[in-house]
């Protein structure tokens, strides 16, 4: 009887009416997806694909395109849809049943994925396929997937001998589980941090919507009925660094902060020998498919040639922003000194002398600027933005969401047809993780039953509502929510058909922040920011004085901000090129060397950055954080045609969403720049928008 129930129970959970993992009807079933769901879901659909693999891989027939690529798109949308549910809630809502689950089917999905990129009959029948006569007559949407299919059977392993397979097998494998306990580490470490006191001398200075949080913070947490909880969380802990006047509270949070997941705290969840681990492994990797470096490897599918050309990329940068950024330190010590009697500065204390410089210099706070932004007028106005642009209109649409505070969106054309969706999920909680990010939901392409509304989750971590008092966002908070929303639109208003080259999919990683960088740009125009603001008392709109002297403090310590992403990026470059992880350097004394090249402002010793740099250890950044950088040059450069015409040009707007956010990964994305801006992209947008060209250094 027991057997027989344990049967029953698993052919229930394969049931799509019974398990909504396995529903690909519409939209994910947020409400209904259990940790339970999980496994038998993944196991069924990674057996479904074996079972088309090796019925595909045996024809014998000449290779097509409905005949044998289509089946496997049509198998692997259904694994990447159920698979990207389940790592999207264990982002945005882990669980320790939900985490256990996840890290168990984890192996299961990448050993898949492994096999499928070094399967040799697959790989003859692409091949076959390419140099077939039929390869003409497929559109070049379909010819990139295709030389795409090719080129990452080779990455992932397809030519190599059986031994070098299985240990290849294995480097993913063990990358895969302990890149994901990385950033489990990171997150339990940040949850595992408070602080709290009944001192009102101690939170001085701090902003009352800071204080309002952190009272809600003590009282749901019954700390204290009467005090103030402070976490790592981003919302809690950048007001401290900016506003509090104790510096022994800014002191304490900054350690806590730049310690998380290292030697300091508990054992379980250090990240140092994940750290060594995963560097090893990826050169392993790298050096059994024949590349010199981890970075070789990863640039062979992205825009820059080789890791020389982007070393030489980023210390150009470097050489042109250090002036500025020493300029910036010298001013930021001055006023210390002569205007808070501070003489000794350490690094807890900068950016509360930015901000209290920032006032001082540019009569204005950021906090002040702050209750203009409350999200009611915030998402209108970004929404009337892409109707200004591109004649689009957003509407809020019900459908099932993982957490209450969660919107649902359809994105409107002028025939009022739904050409895309998305997710808002705005506020940061103790089971999501941290930063912001945009991942694809379903993907837009041409199915039997029509065209596939694409659908995209956008995840930011800005503080919720307090009580009566709507959300209220920073400027900056501001800049991240157009970011993401430029991601978004990157995925929803492609009008390409095939998964492979839709929306973001093949579209290099180090162009893939073009949208979102260019979306920025938006927040500093007036006819853009002035509709979209009313302050959260009054009601009045942004005054035009206030926003001027903002848009004189753009540029505010551009220098520092560019030093430190050169900083980061040089440090994950030189880390996956020439470092040698079995050597006595460590990663820590890597990043040391980096910061005496070309930072200026030297960190404590205790400062365990890289412990919590998930961006290269645990996202897909690795080897590519210059991307950022290199990026934001094509993001100024495309923008320049906008200044030219007019911000709100519809066509230059119809021209960008075609040439550039339709054609997702179909053609090179320099290929895609060029047909926008008319010529190659050059820096000189990119240094005129941080004020690199145009004060004294």
């Amino acid at each position: 009887m027991e057997t027989t129930a344990m049967n029953t129970s698993i052919i229930s959970e394969l049931n799509p009416l019974l398990n909504p993992l396995l529903d690909f009807s519409g939209l994910p079933r947020f409400n209904e997806i259990k940790p339970a769901h999980v496994g038998p879901a993944i196991t069924e659909l990674l057996a479904t694909g074996r079972a088309v693999i090796a019925q595909v891989a045996a024809q014998t027939d000449a290779p097509t395109w409905s005949g044998f690529f289509a089946p496997l798109a049509d198998t692997h949308e259904h694994l990447q849809r159920a698979w990207g549910q389940v790592g999207h809630l264990n982002a945005v809502c882990n669980s320790p049943e939900l985490r256990e689950v996840y890290n168990a089917t984890l192996p299961l999905v990448t050993q898949y994925y492994t096999e499928l990129g070094q399967h040799a009959g697959l790989y003859r029948q692409f091949k076959a396929l390419r140099d077939s006569p039929s390869f003409s007559t497929l559109s070049r949407a379909q010819q990139k997937v295709i030389n795409n299919e090719i080129r990452d059977f080779k990455l992932g392993g397809a030519e190599l001998s059986n031994t070098d397979q299985s240990r290849f097998t294995a480097i993913r494998e063990r990358l895969s589980s302990i890149t994901s306990r990385f950033s489990d580490n990171l997150l339990d470490a940040t949850n595992a941090w408070t602080y709290t006191t009944t001192d009102p001398a101690e939170v001085a200075g701090l902003p009352e919507d800071a204080l309002a949080a952190a009272q809600a913070t003590a009282a749901a947490d019954h700390a204290t009925p009467n005090g103030w909880t402070f976490t790592l969380h981003a919302p809690s802990y950048m007001p401290v660094l900016q506003y509090a006047d104790h510096r022994p509270l800014r002191e304490r949070l900054y350690r806590a902060h730049v310690t998380r997941a290292a030697e300091f705290g508990d054992a379980k969840l250090d990240n140092t020998p994940l750290i060594r681990e995963i560097v090893q492994l990826r050169q392993e990797l790298a050096t059994l498919l024949g590349f010199a470096s981890y970075a070789a490897y990863s640039l062979e599918a992205k825009m820059a040639d080789t890791p020389g050309q982007v070393l030489d990329f980023l210390r150009d940068l470097a050489r042109r922003a250090q002036p500025y950024a020493r300029q910036d330190l010298a001013e930021l010590q001055a006023f210390a000194h002569d205007t808070l009697g501070m003489t000794e500065l350490a690094a807890w204390d900068y950016p509360y002398i930015s901000e209290k410089l920032r006032v001082a210099r540019y009569d204005f706070s950021e906090n002040a600027v702050k209750q203009y932004f409350p999200e009611s007028t915030v998402l209108p106005g970004m929404f009337q933005l892409i109707h200004n642009l591109y004649g689009l209109t957003v509407v809020a649409t019900p459908a099932p969401a993982w957490h209450a505070d969660v919107r649902f969106y359809s994105i409107l054309d002028r025939d009022q047809r739904c050409i895309g969706q998305f997710y808002l999920d705005l506020y940061a909680r103790s089971t999501k993780r941290g930063g912001a990010w945009m991942d694809d939901a379903i993907t837009r392409r041409r199915t039997s039953q029509g065209i596939q509304t694409p659908v995209a989750y956008l995840n930011c971590n800005f503080a919720p509502p307090v009580g009566d008092k709507p959300a209220v966002f920073s400027h900056d908070e501001v800049i991240t929510l157009f970011h993401e929303f430029g991601h978004g639109l990157h995925h929803l208003l492609t009008q390409i058909e095939e998964l492979g080259v839709s929306g973001i999919n093949g579209v290099e990683w180090d162009a893939v922040e073009l949208p979102s960088q260019f979306m920025e740009n938006f927040c500093w125009e007036w006819a853009v920011v002035e509709p979209m603001t009313r302050h959260v008392e009054t009601g009045l709109p942004l005054p035009r004085a206030l926003f001027d002297k903002m848009l004189a403090a753009k540029n505010f310590q551009s220098g520092m901000q560019t030093v430190r992403q050169i900083e980061f990026s040089l440090f994950d470059l030189h880390l996956h090129d020439d470092f040698d992880p079995n050597a006595d350097q460590t990663a820590l004394q890597l990043l040391d060397r980096i910061r005496r090249e070309v930072a200026v402002i030297i960190p404590p010793d205790y400062n365990r950055f890289p412990n919590n740099f998930s961006h290269i250890f645990a996202g897909g950044y690795a080897a590519g954080y210059y991307s950022y950088k290199w990026a934001e040059v094509l993001s100024a450069d495309a923008y320049s045609l906008f200044e030219e015409h007019g911000i709100l040009d519809q066509p230059t707007g119809q021209r960008f969403w075609q040439e550039i956010l339709a054609v997702g990964g179909s053609r090179p994305a320099l290929e895609s720049f060029i047909a926008f801006r008319g010529r190659p992209p050059n820096s000189d947008a990119l240094l005129r928008h941080n004020g690199m060209t145009a004060r004294a250094a």
